[in-house]
């Protein structure tokens, strides 16, 4: 049983190390927008920006609703019943298709009703609404991309995964560069540069049907309810994740215009699009935990399971440990990147932010690992209450109180606040689910 430990020790290490590099590809574009829009548009480019954003983490998090859920489905049946998954793959890539297509055109037919909802006001409208439309399109291929992303991932293929991911951001980072600063595009060229980054990462998944050890099947098929219920409820947790990062957005966008205007906003900006990349790098942590976690629970060996969740663990905190040094030493030089500007007052509230709002990576990514690891053991009512807790109860509540009693200081601390809360209900909640 030592060996067998061993090796799941050894198979988890190599799945976090690829998943850490795929998830921090997925989310690396976005930051490569940020510092590229800053350049181009400045302090209102950034607040228009970040006003967008909350969309953008909704395509997203659709697609890792039916991906994580439907993929933690094929884990469990692939080895002992593959006959019940045989279509699971192309019925879910269908819907989604079709869902981020009806979304994509709603959301060009009422883009000033959004961003007006989102926080625009008539600075960042103008700004925002090229880049929002533009971005609105991509909804179908950001769906699908996660998708492919996690079952690919889950029939044993991380390394192609990572290669898609990273040469997605590799071909953002260019196209960036050309239609911003070459062609002159702004953000309208950092948008259709952002389109590109789902669209690289699929053609270079389909590779994957060339892999030896292939056992997933792509067989389109009309998907029935009761099926995207199922891939839904195990995928719920992590939609709620992803979507915690557009809510806080959202809510924090509203609580700065009124306290500092949009510089604060912009601060902001800065802030939420690095945090996007370190939760993203302990996502990749999560990520590699799971479908280690789901195999092994689905074959009872229980022991196996208790180490690969222990590792990701331990594993997350020893690089939030790394990241939280690097933000709170390197605060000044980080922040003057996206400062184009040189705006004195985004300098002064974005230095000041970083130190206390990222005290909640310690605890963020123990959170990550904790509900992925409950939704791999088939406990996902109790992280789908940690996930309700983590980005919308206790979050938009403590932003509101916090706010009000302490001012920006407040906003700040209230995601560590939210962040250990949960850490503490969650290791309760994974303690007697392993016991």
């Amino acid at each position: 049983m030592q060996t067998s430990t061993a090796k799941i020790k050894r198979e988890v290490g190599q799945y976090i190390i690829r998943n850490i590099l795929a998830s921090s590809g997925l989310s690396l574009y976005v930051l490569v927008d940020t510092v590229f829009i800053a350049a181009a548009g400045g302090t209102l480019g950034l607040a228009a920006l970040n006003i967008s954003l909350p969309m953008f983490n909704f395509f997203n998090s659709l697609g890792l609703l039916f991906g994580i859920g439907g993929s933690t489905i094929y884990s469990i049946h692939k080895v002992n019943e593959p006959n019940k998954v045989t279509t699971l793959f192309g019925k879910l890539l269908l819907f989604c298709l079709g869902l981020g297509s009806l979304l994509a055109l709603l959301l060009n037919i009422f883009p000033i009703q959004v961003l007006t909802l989102l926080g625009a006001d008539q600075q960042t409208m103008g700004v925002a609404l090229g880049y929002f439309r533009i971005i609105a399109l991509g909804a179908p291929f950001f769906m699908c991309n996660y998708v492919c992303v996690n079952f690919i991932r889950n029939d044993g293929n991380p390394q192609l995964t990572m290669i898609a991911t990273l040469t997605a951001t590799l071909v953002v980072v260019f196209l960036d560069w050309l239609l911003i600063f070459v062609f002159q595009l702004h953000m309208i060229g950092a948008a259709i540069a952002t389109i590109f980054s789902p669209l690289t990462s699929m053609a270079i998944l389909t590779f994957h049907r060339k892999y030896p050890k292939r056992q997933l099947q792509l067989k389109f098929a009309l998907p029935e309810l009761k099926l995207l219920k199922q891939a839904a409820s195990l995928g719920i947790p992590s939609f709620l994740t992803e979507m915690s990062t557009g809510v806080s957005i959202f809510a924090f966008n509203w609580v700065l215009l009124k306290l500092s205007g949009n510089a604060a906003i912009a601060a902001y900006g800065v802030i939420a699009n690095i945090a996007i990349v370190v939760l993203a790098l302990s996502n990749g942590i999560a990520l590699g935990v799971q479908p280690i976690a789901s195999r092994e629970y689905g074959k009872h060996e229980e022991k196996n399971v208790k180490a690969a969740i222990k590792l990701g663990l331990q594993v997350a905190f020893l690089l939030s440990c790394i990241l939280y040094f690097i933000l709170v030493f390197f605060k000044a030089p980080i922040v003057s990147v996206f400062d184009h500007d040189h705006s004195a007052q985004l300098a002064q509230i974005a230095t000041h932010a970083l130190p206390l709002y990222f005290i909640s990576v310690f605890f963020a990514s123990q959170n990550l690992v904790i509900m992925l690891s409950l939704v791999a053991i088939k406990r996902a009512k109790a992280a789908f209450i940690l996930s309700l807790l983590r980005g919308y109860f206790i979050l938009i509540s403590s932003v509101l109180i916090f706010a009000a009693l302490f001012g920006l200081n407040g906003v700040w601390l209230s995601v560590p606040f939210t962040e250990a809360c949960v850490c503490a209900l969650g290791a309760y909640f994974l303690t007697n689910a392993l016991q």
